[in-house]
């Protein structure tokens, strides 16, 4: 399932990367990863979509998972973005992690993401998930 979602935006890699010094997931164990991150999209699917502090919890553990996994040697970040925004959108919410004028929520998702900070991750999409006002 997610692999069938995720990857649209791309092909996944098949070299190890890392970055800053950080090993990104070895690609010899992506079947396992894509697993465990299915069960994480159906944790979050089933949560009520009116409990904000679960979704947002649910939510930065599906990000830093997947950020962890890097399947794509370029332009995993956006795709993550855009991915949460996806699956939100499913709860009949609104998350826009791609605030390029806000500093502070560019700041907070980078650390975030960087240190595996899901404190910081949560705190960032409590703050920004909303209800759709369609």
């Amino acid at each position: 399932m997610f692999q069938d979602i995720y990857f649209w935006a791309g092909e996944k890699r098949t070299v190890e990367i890392s970055k800053n010094g950080k090993q990104f997931f070895p690609t010899t164990h992506f079947e396992n990863a894509f697993i465990y991150i299915d069960n994480l999209i159906n944790s979050f699917k089933a949560l009520p979509k009116n409990n904000k502090k679960l979704l947002a919890e649910k939510l930065a553990d599906i990000l830093d998972n997947v950020n962890y996994l890097h399947p794509f040697r370029e332009g995993n970040g956006r795709t993550q973005r855009e991915f949460l925004r996806l699956l939100a959108l499913e709860k009949e919410l609104n998350l826009n992690l791609n605030t390029p004028d806000n500093k502070s929520v560019y700041e907070r998702y980078m650390k975030g993401t960087i240190e595996s900070d899901l404190q910081t991750l949560t705190e960032l999409i409590s703050e920004l998930i909303h209800i759709n006002a369609e």
